[in-house]
């Protein structure tokens, strides 16, 4: 952060960012996790079954953007090429070359020259062995990781947008409003989730956005009651109080003074709800009612894991990815609960305040 932007930061703001930078656990497990999802970004460039870029009698192409066809390699059939099919690589070799990804198989890609049955254990070709349908493990852990956060974080996102706007009325208004809220979320939480999603999602047609819409039922419901809380504890606050005489608008007021004291709790809150989106995906895709077959899938992972005990690499890979990932994201959670916490700021402050006689053995030769 450059010296400018940091004085445009308020002075709390400065102590979080400090709290949270010497919560060793938590700075080094952010730093971390943005790099794992930076590469599951990439993860086309990394593993895939097209080449990253190829030149063809003098021409440029570009397979993993444009779906060639076989014709215009010389080829009889006008379908989308196949660049691991030996009579287009031999045509491509003779008149041009590939560069391909470090791992030259994309999730989904059925590896048939494999020597033995499948799956099969981790050598020089694949790095974290194959599942039982030959498919690279180490491509669909990559996009699978990609997948979980992309579908973690757009759940996580629509929890708060529900919970903020749904514990803010409640908390804000109150009487009835809150009375009647809070009956019909007791009603709602008592439900057996697990149960009901794994109906609803038997129901439908597996899609992702479909998931996404049944999960979104049921995820809000942990925050509902957090910002509720701090709505009711802010609109008695004495600036909200001479806000409300002055005639302003209660949207106003929610969104101007009310808001941000509830984010607070909320931000706190995030990396738990983002924990319990995977979990949840993953316990869903374990059992068979989650994402669509085929999909780079922890929770497959670990039911292929479960059914091929004498593949150990499959339940080690699908445990590991796990762990590392929903460690490093309670280790944030962690962060952020002591960068909120009023105390941890009045110590850090009170910590970095120069005491006389530190100044007073420093100037001692």
């Amino acid at each position: 952060m450059t010296p400018n932007r940091r004085q445009r930061l308020s002075p709390i703001t400065r102590r979080r960012l400090q709290v949270f930078r010497h919560h060793g656990r938590a700075y080094w497990s952010l730093w971390l996790f943005g790099l794992l999802f930076a590469l599951s970004l990439a993860a086309e460039l990394i593993a895939n079954d097209k080449p990253i870029v190829m030149q063809y009698q003098g021409e440029w192409y570009f397979p993993m953007l444009v779906d060639y066809p076989e014709t215009e390699f010389d080829g009889f059939l006008p379908t989308t090429a196949d660049y691991r099919d030996p009579f287009v690589r031999e045509q491509i070799d003779r008149h041009g070359w590939m560069l391909w990804p470090p791992v030259p198989f994309s999730y989904q890609t059925l590896d048939r020259d494999i020597q033995g049955p499948v799956p099969s254990p981790p050598d020089s070709r694949h790095w974290l062995g194959t599942d039982d349908q030959g498919r690279d493990v180490f491509a669909r852990v990559l996009y699978g990781f990609r997948l979980s956060v992309t579908f973690a974080l757009a759940l996580t996102v629509g929890s708060i947008l529900l919970g903020v706007f749904i514990g803010g009325a409640q908390g804000y208004y109150g009487g009835k409003i809150d009375l009647f809220g809070q009956r019909l979320i007791e009603i709602w939480s008592g439900l057996p989730v697990l149960f009901l999603l794994i109906i609803l999602a038997s129901l439908v047609e597996p899609n992702i956005w479909w998931l996404l819409g049944i999960m979104l039922l049921f995820s809000w419901l942990g925050l509902v009651d957090i910002v509720r809380a701090e709505f009711l504890r802010a609109r008695n606050l004495e600036y909200v109080r001479a806000a409300r005489a002055m005639g302003l608008p209660s949207r106003l007021i929610m969104r101007r003074h009310v808001l941000p004291n509830a984010m607070v709790a909320t931000l706190t809150f995030i990396p738990f709800l983002f924990t319990g989106a995977i979990t949840t995906l993953t316990a869903l895709d374990f059992l068979g009612f989650g994402l669509p077959p085929g999909s780079p899938s922890l929770g497959e992972l670990v039911a292929q894991g479960k059914n091929n005990l004498q593949a150990p690499w499959l339940g080690v890979t699908a445990f590991v990815s796990l762990s590392l990932m929903l460690s490093l994201l309670v280790f944030i959670g962690e962060g952020l609960r002591d960068a909120f916490d009023p105390r941890h700021i009045v110590t850090s402050a009170a910590a970095a305040r120069p005491t006389p006689a530190h100044h007073d053995q420093e100037g001692q030769p």
